[in-house]
């Protein structure tokens, strides 16, 4: 069988914002903030294990400098400082092989580091998330 991936066909909706600009190679990072299923194994060997309750992300998003989507994360970011209204809903998907990552409510935790040079640069954003849904 063969399958076939396609960069084009990954959206990011953040809000009503459809993201584009996406950077030249890796562009979207999710990891949980959890630590999963942990372990403790007593001084007699029973092993006993803890199931963490976080169901939070964290999204990393890498864009070209002159992208659009630039201006609406500062936006949001400037806005839930001011009054802790920048929270939006975060949908990631490929087109060709359904949903990504879900979650109803994600914020940037910073703006992007700025570099200016002869080439243009990337600016990378992390969020953080509520509760989502990531599937394979």
């Amino acid at each position: 069988m063969v399958k076939t991936y396609n960069a084009k066909e990954v959206t990011m909706a953040a809000g009503n914002h459809i993201v584009t600009g996406f950077a030249d190679d890796s562009f979207i990072t999710i990891e949980t903030n959890g630590d999963g299923v942990t372990k403790k194994v007593g001084c007699d060997g029973e092993v006993a294990r803890a199931i963490s309750p976080d169901g939070t992300y964290k999204v990393k998003l890498t864009l070209l400098q002159t992208s659009d989507s630039n201006s609406f994360f500062q936006t949001a970011y400037d806005r839930d400082r001011e009054t802790g209204d920048g929270m939006f809903p975060l949908l990631i998907k490929d087109l060709k092989g359904g949903m990504v990552f879900n979650s109803e409510s994600a914020w940037i935790v910073k703006p992007a580091s700025r570099g200016y040079g002869k080439d243009t640069n990337n600016r990378e954003w992390e969020m953080d998330t509520g509760e989502g849904t990531l599937n394979e």
